[in-house]
């Protein structure tokens, strides 16, 4: 029978009993795995920690001792080593009851120490944390304790991955006893658990603390969207539930008569994934009820050919979907994860995901690196582990080659906390890479040389752009030149999309790194006066050198032309530097437009269409509304109680719409002056277009030397999207300079 996870209030009552009862039940669990000695020294870890915490209450008013219990049970059923449940028990003593790291050593051993130190320095850090001045999430703020934090944790995750096992284990039981805190703090905390330890507890594979830690943190951060999303799965449950039993009663029966023996059951499904789920939907224009894995199976086999051929019975069933197919068997994710994904199209032209692996493969899934454990007692580290936790090795290499935090977690959350895809290379090998990643990030994922020496690609046999986003199945030929002549610095700007993993993007600052320091001022001297003339601003150096926190000149156009400090942060700096002495973006001009394109009307259930108010009635924002679909023209906006909709002969043609949120757009005139071409215009009004900028207008001026000047008004939404268009505008063939004009004055007259 499937369970649904619906609406619930985690809560832990303690009382004496209580307490003595689950110590009792640690006891029993590490007993069935542990060797006599070591459930002896789990025991008296108990009750020295709760001599130690005695008389100390948590915020929820229960006694202290249950918060390690609790987290040292988990770990348990995780059969984690005793070190580990021990440091667990102990793992708040030296914050909270003063005892010292010597004491811990003489009573239970220097590993112990070592683990409960690694927890103590992460929770005193923990404590000094302060959610950033801006409201922005965990990640966004890299340049404060919030990162060292995360740079510390990570650091002590790659040298002794039991202290993060600790923590997220500490951190899925304060997220479950989170309601005792004030408001303010429950939201931070729950949005550092979504940022990081979420992914983190995915990225070791740890399904079964990843889902709990998901769906506690949304409950805090949006807790009427879970209150709906939990009500709208409980009220499809019993529905859902009866059909499940009916398709794997049925698939069950198929399998043996196939002579395989499988456990076939339904799949849960959290409420955050269902909630990411209706988000991207809703994006493409689709509903609730098109979501596939709403209605999932998992079938568990013994062996795993078994697997293939459990697949071919289900493929036999029922109409596979094309492009619902995944074997992660024979390409494992890097979090160990194996099982084969499809979705097929079920009785009543339902859509149904079918997940199948074997049972020693299920409980990896649910308990990642866990279940792998190296530690174990009396056992020796397991080789394919130690292969597939390469990327633990990665973030103390990034820790030693890094300038600083901020690089450093840059590199952790783009690469270590992104969705990976899988490419071939020529001779067939499989490279992992993050989602996105172009043929610049494959060369260097080969070899750093590779990286360095790329000039072109082949994907599937075909010539394409280095910044070409590669997909699954994609097979890679990199093209690389013999000259010394090494990467290029565009590869550095974000907005020019050549490189999207961090750890390329570390080999290329590497590598202009090692180059001369002239040749960097000279290059970053060169950046300098093309930013400023494009922003049309004169900046003295004093100013700069305060922005950039830099003692001099020459170490600032170092660092800009070695690309440790991206262009794209020079630009934004000079144009905020530019708002504060000079006309602000979003003040308006008196020779530009007084109003920006802005529906601000999201129409539910479909996708992009052609929005109009209705002028019998002219709503405005806060109006009831409804709209109307016209056989020609869109969707056409209404007030509920106008007369044309009220008495309306075809009620199936109007539909639900609403006030979506306005986004404010700013005019803005950008001067470019290019060399004279047929399709110049063409492609200059393509590439705004494609960076979603509307053109208000265009004025063009031809000149003798064979160049033209083009004045554009734009409507952009601010800095950000102003910067990047720059980027894509240099980009264009002929195209000699471009320039923000602060002028109110028009193009000059030859």
């Amino acid at each position: 029978m499937i369970t649904t996870v619906y609406y619930y209030q985690y809560t832990v009552v303690a009382t004496d009993k209580v307490v003595s009862g689950a110590a009792k039940t640690l006891i029993e669990r590490v007993s069935i795995y542990l060797p006599e000695e070591s459930a002896e020294t789990v025991t008296q870890a108990y009750y020295y920690a709760e001599a130690c915490h005695t008389g100390q209450e948590r915020k929820t008013g229960d006694p202290y001792i249950v918060h390690p219990l609790e987290t040292a049970l988990f770990l348990a059923d995780l059969h984690l080593d005793a070190h580990t449940i021990v440091a667990a028990l102990l793992h708040d003593v030296v914050e909270d009851c003063g005892v010292t790291l010597e004491e811990i050593t003489e009573r239970f051993g220097p590993e112990v120490s070592k683990l409960v130190d690694g927890v103590t320095k992460l929770t005193r850090m923990d404590d000094k944390l302060q959610p950033p001045d801006d409201g922005s999430s965990f990640l966004d703020d890299s340049e404060n304790l919030y990162a060292e934090s995360l740079r510390k944790m990570l650091v002590s995750m790659a040298e002794d991955i039991r202290v993060v096992l600790i923590k997220l284990a500490d951190r899925l039981h304060n997220m479950k006893t989170l309601g005792a805190l004030p408001p303010e703090k429950r939201k931070r905390i729950a949005q550092e658990t979504l940022d990081i330890y979420a992914p983190l507890a995915h990225r070791l594979g740890i399904w079964e603390i990843k889902w709990q830690l998901d769906d506690l943190a949304f409950r805090h951060l949006n807790e009427d969207k879970y209150r709906e999303i939990s009500k709208m799965l409980a009220s499809k449950r019993g529905e859902r539930e009866e059909y499940v039993e009916k398709v794997s009663t049925g698939l069950r029966e198929e399998l043996a008569n196939y002579g395989i023996t499988a456990d076939v059951t339904g799949r849960p499904k959290g409420i955050y994934s269902t909630y990411r789920k209706m988000e991207k939907y809703q994006a493409q224009g689709k509903d609730f009820g098109d979501i596939y894995d709403l209605f999932a199976l998992r079938v568990l086999v013994n062996e795993p050919a078994e697997c293939y051929q459990s697949l071919g019975v289900v493929h036999q069933m029922w109409h596979p979907i094309p492009g619902q197919f995944d074997d992660y068997i024979g390409n494992p994710k890097e979090n160990m994860y194996q099982a084969l994904h499809t979705t097929v199209i079920c009785d009543g032209g339902t859509p149904l995901e079918v997940q199948i692996k074997t049972y020693e493969l299920h409980q990896i899934a649910e308990y990642g690196v866990a279940a792998h454990w190296a530690y174990k007692e009396g056992t020796s580290g397991d080789q394919r582990f130690e292969e597939k936790m390469t990327w633990l090795r990665q973030l103390l290499e990034w820790q030693r080659e890094v300038s600083g935090t901020a690089e450093f977690i840059e590199s952790v959350k783009q690469d270590i906390f992104h969705d990976q895809v899988f490419v071939y290379t020529p001779k067939g090998r499989i490279v992992e890479l993050m989602s996105g990643s172009t043929p610049v990030d494959f060369a260097y994922k080969i070899h750093t040389d590779l990286g360095h020496h790329c000039i072109g690609a082949k994907v599937n046999g075909k010539l394409v752009s280095l910044d070409t986003a590669l997909e699954n199945g994609d097979t890679v030929e990199v093209l690389n030149s013999k000259s010394d002549r090494g990467p290029s610095l565009d590869w550095l700007n974000p907005n020019k999309g050549y490189v999207r993993s961090a750890g390329a993007r570390q080999s290329v600052r590497q590598w202009f790194r090692r180059q001369e320091r002239s040749a960097n001022i000279q290059r970053g001297k060169e950046l300098m006066r093309r930013e400023m003339r494009r922003l049309n601003q004169k900046v003295d150096d004093k100013t700069i050198l305060g922005l950039f926190k830099v003692d001099s000149m020459d170490d600032l156009l170092a660092s800009l032309g070695s690309g440790n400090i991206a262009d794209s942060l020079l630009s934004h700096r000079l144009a905020q530097i530019g708002l504060e002495t000079d006309e602000p973006l979003t003040q308006r001009r008196n020779d530009l437009p007084l109003s920006s394109p802005s529906s601000g009307i999201t129409v539910l259930g479909v996708g992009d269409l052609l929005i109009r108010i209705g002028r019998c009635c002219n709503p405005i924002p806060g109006d009831p509304i409804i709209g109307f679909i016209t056989r020609a023209r869109g969707v056409t906006v209404h007030k509920q109680d106008c007369s044309s909709v009220l008495h309306e002969d075809e009620p199936e043609r109007l539909v639900s719409v609403n006030w979506g949120e306005e986004q404010q757009l700013y005019p803005v005139r950008i001067m470019m002056k290019a060399y004279d071409r047929v399709g110049l215009l063409r492609d200059l009004t393509a590439v705004v277009s494609n960076e979603g900028v509307n053109i208000a207008s265009v004025v063009t001026e031809e000149w003798a030397d064979g160049t033209v000047t083009m004045a554009l008004t734009c409507h952009t939404t601010g800095l950000d999207q102003l910067n990047k268009l720059f980027s894509k505008l240099d980009g264009v063939r002929g195209c000699i300079s471009v320039t923000r004009d602060r002028s109110s004055m028009p193009i000059p007259a030859r």
